[in-house]
């Protein structure tokens, strides 16, 4: 009998003591009623396994995020404490680098962020982009046609006004080192929260992929992101591996000559580039060059240097803009015409989506999705392997 009275006495004070413990823990798109610092808030967590400048620390109420190298050479790091509503701020963060989450309000100064967004079911709290041209998700569209994003100007000619009139509770952007061109300066100097994304200093595919779960950070959306990336890196291996089996690997010639840079720019041998095109089972032009092996930039060539390697290329990627034929492309200089792939209609480029203003989702949603651009190379170089596969960020250029 004792034993049965003492039963029911700890579940009545089980269950008197279950609402409390249910206020004291946030909801992830909420704030912490009642704090408790003995309180983990942040059940859903992530490891970062591919992304080298991006390390995300968990406290019972805050995160830390480091972004080490957010451009090229830097050896500046960034470091932000996102803390949950409702709680303290920790101590040893100056404010700009306090970010109060979850973020309701946010502002995109480059489109690799959006589909981030999108795939995180969060493109309803985008308030502010750099530029409306550039922009190919079309969720994000949707919200400007509605008149529900604003046009905030990017870079060093970022509006500091527009910023304080929809106040965001974070901008992200990107640096590139130098103040005259950089938005984050301006921003931190007038108060408006600012943090720094180093996606793009990646050099590996899945790396750059995998920074969707800094975005999710600030939503407390840790759950969503370890879900979307994790089928991404399964996709991707699996072409690897498929891509493996080929019996041969074309000769891959990357990018054209550059006007502007008065150079024929050559992928390092341990750049983004090079990565995917060892994936998708080719070897590319000058690749085992040893002005090229183990550089993560591009390297740039004369024009004749990469003519002659490049004659005999299986396949052009020429990856220009506003090129829309071979024969435009020979109208630029007439020794392309001469190249086998150019020859054989075997000329491609990376505008396969592209808005109207001709600014490609390559950059965009590609980013994200490298599963999705290994498999157009591998439909393209092994076509046996992919024989169902349509091109989605890459097209074949008409003569």
């Amino acid at each position: 009998m004792r034993k049965v009275v003492l039963f029911l006495f700890l579940l009545v004070i089980l269950f008197n003591l279950q609402p409390v413990l249910a206020q004291s823990v946030a909801a992830p798109d909420g704030c912490i009623e009642r704090f408790d610092p003995s309180v983990d808030y942040f059940p859903n967590k992530v490891t970062i396994d591919y992304a080298s400048h991006l390390d995300i620390d968990y406290f019972n109420h805050y995160k830390v995020i480091t972004v080490s190298s957010p451009w090229m050479g830097a050896s500046d790091v960034f470091s932000y404490a996102l803390v949950q509503c409702g709680a303290p701020i920790p101590e040893g963060f100056s404010p700009e680098q306090i970010i109060e989450i979850p973020v309701q309000r946010v502002v995109s100064l480059s489109t690799t962020y959006l589909p981030h967004l999108v795939a995180l079911d969060r493109v309803d709290t985008l308030v502010g982009v750099d530029s409306f041209l550039y922009i190919n998700t079309q969720a994000v569209n949707d919200r400007i046609e509605a008149g529900l994003v604003a046009e905030t100007g990017g870079s060093s000619n970022v509006n500091v006004e527009i910023m304080l009139d929809i106040e965001p509770d974070v901008v992200m952007t990107y640096g590139s080192g130098s103040p005259e061109y950089d938005a984050h300066p301006i921003l931190i100097e007038a108060g408006i929260p600012v943090v720094l994304s180093a996606d793009w200093t990646e050099t590996s595919p899945l790396g750059r992929a995998e920074w969707i779960k800094f975005t999710a950070a600030f939503f407390n959306a840790e759950a969503g992101a370890e879900a979307v990336f994790n089928e991404i890196v399964d996709d991707y291996q699996a072409l690897v591996t498929l891509a493996a089996s080929a019996q041969e690997k074309p000769l891959v010639l990357w990018g054209a000559y550059s006007t502007w840079g008065e150079a024929w720019y050559i992928s390092g041998g341990e750049s983004y580039a090079a990565q995917l095109l060892r994936d998708a089972g080719a070897v590319q032009v000058l690749g085992d060059d040893p002005a090229v092996v183990g550089q993560i930039g591009s390297v740039p060539f004369s024009f004749e240097v990469v003519y002659e390697a490049g004659l005999d290329a299986d396949v052009w990627f020429a990856n220009v803009f506003a090129v829309d034929t071979i024969g435009a492309l020979i109208a630029e200089n007439e020794r392309y015409g001469d190249l086998a792939a150019v020859r054989s209609g075997a000329v491609y480029n990376n505008d396969g989506r592209r808005n109207a203003n001709g600014a490609t989702d390559y950059f965009e949603t590609g980013v994200t999705n490298p599963h999705i651009i290994l498999a157009d190379l591998i439909a393209i170089l092994h076509p046996d392997l992919l024989p169902d596969h349509e091109l989605v960020f890459f097209r074949q250029m008409p003569r």
